[in-house]
């Protein structure tokens, strides 16, 4: 189990390092690949990158949820970290908008859509194989460490970029040294791809694949025999991607253009947000494998919805860092105190036939459409109304609908997995 759990969070937090830089320097990547004379303008256009690699995710979903419920997860895990790996070094040595003029923005773009292929299978592959792979006791506790690999790579991004920053000064990082973490990306994802190509087959799906259950059409079959399951999911997930993507991509830029807080306050808030969600999700997870994920999940979900706007209501242009990092701490605390359970939830929901397959497309949508496209519709919203507490309402619609496919969901912890 040991090596189950080692296998699946380093490869998990290496690529979540790799797509996570992206969300880290958008607010000069924005400088570099779409100029304009509007700083706002050239952020949403780096921001509508990062949601197009997020569209594609489904896709993603669709062709690694058919390759690992056919022909296992490791393999499906193998190709997708070298398909994160390779597109994120090739961002590194991109030439920016002054050097190759409009073909700067749509290579980007391209690299884009590519990683967001890749880990339309990555985070689903990841999570199957550590729970499948897991102690029915401990199927929460267990699944946890992908979300908690995900935190650590996030952070592991955010100490290379601030690190990079710190060493090589404001002016030369963004200059030339903002590629250097994109880069290093390359070997990272090498040492992903040694880890998971030596580890051995999740026992489950080796079961199934004895017993000659593997299903030939895993992607139809999810969609036409548990489409309810997969509606369910997605909901459930809302409550996640939204939120998560608010507090680890898009408070860097609403922290520094909303708030007035410098991009190493900005930095450092995020990185606080990380570690909240690290403390609180393996304790949530633990508890649900007492209690049940139903009653943990929908009460972190009616607490979130019942306090953001008060919470978010204490945003203020030229507040002290300590009183915005404090706002984003606490938000982050409760996020992470509903994120324990996901993991076991979503693989409890489906049989291992079609596994892989259901539990990738329902929360990739839901990634899709409510996670990559976060910082797009939030600084839109704030454009739109004039209002930077605005957001807090976005939150609360993802909560609400949380809520909802909680109140019919069949807690299944305590039974065997299908």
């Amino acid at each position: 189990m040991k090596k189950i759990l080692v296998a699946g969070m380093i490869g998990n937090g290496l690529e979540w390092y790799d797509y996570a830089l992206y969300g880290q320097v958008a607010w000069l990547l924005g400088t570099k690949f779409f100029p304009s004379a509007d700083p706002v303008t050239a952020l949403l256009a780096t921001y509508g990158a990062f949601a197009a690699g997020f569209l594609v995710r489904p896709l993603g979903a669709i062709f690694f949820g058919w390759l690992g419920d056919t022909y296992g997860r490791r393999t499906a895990m193998v190709v997708a970290v070298l398909m994160m790996a390779i597109p994120t070094g090739c961002i590194g040595l991109l030439p920016t908008y002054a050097q190759i003029g409009v073909f700067a923005p749509i290579l980007l773009t391209l690299i884009r859509l590519l990683q967001g292929i890749s880990l339309g299978g990555e985070f689903s592959g990841s999570i199957t194989y550590i729970v499948e792979s897991a102690p029915p006791q401990h199927r929460a506790l267990a699944g946890s460490a992908s979300l908690v690999s995900l935190m650590v790579g996030f952070l592991l991004g955010l100490f290379v970029v601030r690190g990079c920053m710190a060493y090589f000064g404001d002016a030369a990082f963004e200059d030339w040294a903002w590629r250097l973490p994109f880069i290093a990306g390359i070997a990272i994802g090498l040492v992903g791809f040694y880890i998971r190509r030596n580890c051995e087959e999740s026992p489950t799906f080796e079961q199934a694949k004895s017993e000659g259950s593997i299903s030939k059409t895993p992607v139809r079959e999810a969609l036409r025999k548990h489409p309810w399951e997969m509606l369910q999911g997605f909901a459930m997930y809302m409550t996640v991607t939204m939120p998560f993507y608010l507090s680890a991509i898009y408070f860097i830029s609403y922290s520094k253009n909303h708030l007035g807080l410098t991009s190493a306050d900005a930095m450092t808030a995020s990185i606080g947000n990380m570690f909240a969600m690290l403390i609180m999700i393996p304790g949530s997870a633990w508890l649900s494998d007492r209690i049940g994920r139903k009653p943990v999940m929908m009460v972190m979900a009616a607490v979130i919805c019942l306090s953001v706007y008060p919470l978010f209501s204490h945003f203020e242009m030229g507040q002290s860092a300590q009183s915005a990092m404090l706002i984003q701490f606490i938000f982050a605390l409760m996020l992470g105190l509903y994120m324990g359970p996901v993991a076991a939830v979503l693989v409890e929901l489906f049989p291992t036939s079609v596994r892989f397959s259901g539990m990738a497309i329902a929360y990739n949508i839901a990634a899709a459409l409510f996670g990559g496209t976060a910082p797009l519709v939030c600084e839109w919203l704030i454009g739109a109304t004039g209002n930077i507490h605005v957001i807090a309402y976005y939150v609360m619609i993802c909560n609400v609908m949380s809520l909802m496919a909680l109140y019919y969901y069949k807690d299944r912890y305590k039974e065997p997995l299908r």
